[in-house]
């Protein structure tokens, strides 16, 4: 079988070695400190720039192709003055590893949502002279999110150049609640962040104004196939009640209908057969893709659960390259 993986940040040692001695933008400081001080821990650095050893280890592990992405938050902590630039370097280097590795790698390219006419700018040219696969957004930007009119550029160019919109967890961008017993990062925050991202676009009306947008969720969903029903349920009770909730657009579709639509999901860091079970009959066969979540899951068990998983040939299929072959137009 086929196994292309599609959540795997990397860096390079020049991208490391200008974005750490770069100012951060307020509210993102703790994050940031936490996230240099992984970057610069030797054995995790060397598992996001070596890509010889990376290689080495897809061949052990029969991975056929992983789809290489900044590791997060990416430029977007950082002002836009020096975020736009590092970017567009970080992405000509990411297409020079593309084109050595056509058959292995793929890519998805950064841009830097804190100006949004250059962010749409690099979306044409990543689809375009770089030949890379989507593009990835760390959730919010200086605690403003997609469905935002200053972002409407950005997606208008996303969707005009079929470029997929990896939604990538970050620490909230609220982020004091967060703060106390270690739920800042993976073990709570993100996925309450990204989940959050999600609804917003979902319940504003944008992909009303963007029906041919694909956005790409990882951790199967962030939570959100677990609550399609009672979404649904309450967003029709609000709708026909007054007072039952603050002011809301009207919308075209449901909310489970949106997400089926214009949402696929990724295995990534969620090797549960439940979980994968659960997210098949929400969502459908052709909406799930292989992940792992490279430098932080462990490669060899989340191959093995791809093999294993109690699954039909053609959902493992659909998995395991179909679906990514299809979303991020690989070949």
């Amino acid at each position: 079988m086929r196994v292309v993986a599609v959540e795997e940040h990397l860096a390079t040692e020049a991208f490391l070695r200008v974005a750490h001695g770069l100012d951060v933008v307020p509210g993102d400081e703790t994050e940031m400190a936490l996230m240099r001080t992984v970057e610069n821990a030797p054995p995790l650095r060397a598992r996001l720039v070596d890509l010889d050893a990376r290689l080495r280890q897809m061949d052990a592990l029969g991975q056929d192709m992983a789809v290489l992405s900044l590791n997060p938050p990416g430029v977007q902590p950082y002002p836009a003055a020096d975020a736009v630039p590092l970017a567009r370097e970080f992405n000509d280097a990411l297409a020079a590893i593309v084109r050595r590795h056509p058959d292995r790698f793929g890519g998805l390219a950064t841009v830097a949502p804190q100006d949004p006419a250059a962010a749409a700018a690099e979306i044409e040219r990543a689809m375009g002279s770089l030949g890379l696969n989507g593009i990835m957004i760390n959730s919010h930007t200086g605690g403003r999110y997609l469905d935002e009119p200053e972002f409407a550029p950005l997606l208008e160019a996303a969707e005009a150049n079929r470029a997929p919109v990896y939604l990538h967890p970050r620490a909230p961008s609220i982020p004091a609640p967060y703060r106390d017993h270690g739920m800042l990062g993976a073990i709570w925050g993100y996925q309450a962040e990204a989940g959050l991202h999600a609804m917003r676009l979902i319940l504003s009306g944008t992909l009303d104004r963007h029906p041919g947008l694909t956005v790409v969720l990882g951790h199967l969903g962030e939570g959100i196939p677990y609550w399609l029903r009672r979404i649904d349920n309450r967003h029709a009770f609000a709708t026909r009640t007054a007072g039952a909730a603050t002011p809301m657009p009207r919308l075209s579709l449901t909310p489970s209908e949106y997400f089926r639509r214009n949402f696929v999901v990724t295995t990534s860091g969620i090797d549960d057969p439940d979980v994968l079970g659960l997210a098949l009959r929400a969502i459908g066969d052709d909406n799930i893709m292989f992940a792992i979540d490279w430098p932080y899951e462990d490669p060899a068990a989340a191959v093995a659960f791809l093999r294993d998983v109690p699954v039909t040939d053609d959902q493992r299929t659909a998995i395991g390259h179909r679906t990514a072959e299809r979303v991020f137009g690989i070949a």
